[in-house]
């Protein structure tokens, strides 16, 4: 089931995504992040790493996101918090070599990367908030591998879905992702009609209005 899933996301965008978790009144998008590297939309199932500016108590440090890319592979996407407003990168050039290496999707970060034009030579694909070149180490510790995390105001946790393209990053609770994700087929399929409606010569108005403006009240109703 989920590689189904995922499959069917590839096929729609963050906006429909989006109007079909409004429909439900669930809360998911997040602007802001934005693809410093590539031009390719990312889908996957997600792993995440909490960042914080101080070593684990009782724990021993290790490399930031070690865990992650070692568990991760096809279909995964790695999803980062350092939200502790330092100025140092929560992921950089050899992980972006590592996560590649194991087929990692791409990953999403909520702060600062580094290494940009390293992940962009390789074609990998990095979404952040920010980017600098001052290095994570002395200054941000892993925290936490695969807990609950929050990216803008969206609470992430391990396997849920994830689909991030120019408009914006939408994360998808696994248990709605089929509910989520059949809505937003159901969006694009009307949107398309709408599109072909005015490329037609129809009336823009007429056609938002009669279609575009009851479509997130139909979809959650149905």
């Amino acid at each position: 089931m989920s590689k189904e899933l995922l499959e069917r996301l590839k096929q729609m965008d963050s906006c429909a995504v989006s109007d079909a978790m409004d429909s439900l009144g669930l809360p998911g998008e997040v602007t802001g992040i934005n693809n410093q590297t590539t031009k390719d939309k990312i889908v996957g199932r997600t792993l995440t790493v909490k960042l914080g500016p101080n070593p684990p108590e009782g724990g021993s440090v290790k490399h930031l996101c070690s865990a992650a890319i070692e568990a991760g592979s096809a279909g995964n996407v790695i999803v980062i918090e350092q939200s502790t407003g330092i100025d140092a990168a929560g992921w950089g050039g050899v992980l972006s070599n590592a996560a590649q290496h194991n087929g990692i999707e791409g990953v999403i970060l909520e702060g600062p990367a580094r290494d940009i034009d390293e992940a962009a030579s390789l074609g990998f694909t990095v979404y952040a908030r920010s980017h600098t070149a001052r290095t994570a180490r002395g200054r941000v510790y892993e925290q936490s591998y695969n807990t609950e995390i929050t990216v803008g105001d969206v609470k992430v946790n391990e396997g849920d879905y994830v689909i991030a393209d120019g408009s914006a990053v939408v994360f998808i609770p696994v248990g709605r992702a089929e509910e989520v994700i059949k809505i937003a087929e159901r969006i694009v399929a009307k949107e398309k009609l709408m599109t072909e409606a005015v490329r037609a010569g129809q009336p823009v108005g007429s056609v938002m209005g009669a279609n575009y403006e009851n479509m997130l009240d139909e979809m959650g109703n149905d």
